[in-house]
């Protein structure tokens, strides 16, 4: 795949993310829920990741690297502010509204599908920059979906436990992406390392 071929992808990405972390935020402050608060920072950190692989792709490899690095960094953000609102959940355990809670979280789903979709092709691409930003998307799809479960949930039993208990989930999730990207950005660096050790030994 061409690089203005990718930095076209990416960047459509970034500006739909970009569009509904607004939404999904405005609708997490209103209703009161830690899930969609930690999913909007998922949002607005996939943006950003879209963003450095739209300015970085064409570098060269020993700057893709660096940017991997910092990547995985900023996978990290929607996992400290998950932790934040469910600590502030636990302390002040008031219901979102199921409704508000289900329909965003649908909204949500539908634009992280598409960006999966969009991004799918890039995965195997062979860098650290685009496997994360597959992985971001698909874990913002599989997030999309525990809250929508929490949403239906909580009609039935109006409690904030399920969204506290998704927050919370979200993090790992996140935290675990993190770990995967800073080891393929790692594995680029011994590739490279090892590329210049033959060309030494030649």
């Amino acid at each position: 795949m061409s690089t203005e071929r990718i930095r076209r992808a990416v960047l459509i990405v970034a500006l739909l993310n970009l569009a509904y972390f607004f939404v999904e935020f405005s609708v997490a402050v209103a209703i009161g829920s830690a899930s969609l608060f930690a999913d909007s920072a998922d949002f607005l950190e996939d943006t950003a990741i879209n963003l450095l692989i739209f300015f970085a792709v064409a570098w060269p490899a020993h700057r893709r690297r660096q940017v991997g690095g910092a990547l995985a960094a900023l996978i990290l953000i929607p996992a400290i502010a998950a932790i934040g609102t469910v600590i502030h959940k636990l302390l002040n355990p008031a219901a979102p509204s199921p409704e508000g809670l289900t329909a965003t979280a649908a909204g949500a789903l539908v634009v992280n599908v598409i960006c999966a979709l969009i991004l799918v092709r890039l995965r195997n691409e062979g860098s650290s920059l685009t496997t994360g930003a597959w992985l971001a998307a698909r874990n913002d799809a599989l997030a999309n979906v525990l809250i929508i479960v929490a949403g239906l949930l909580t009609f039935v039993w109006p409690t904030a436990w399920f969204d506290i208990i998704v927050g919370a989930i979200i993090a790992i999730v996140n935290l675990d992406a993190a770990k995967e990207v800073w080891e393929a950005s790692r594995e680029e660096h011994d590739s490279v390392e090892e590329a210049f050790a033959e060309l030494e030994e030649d």
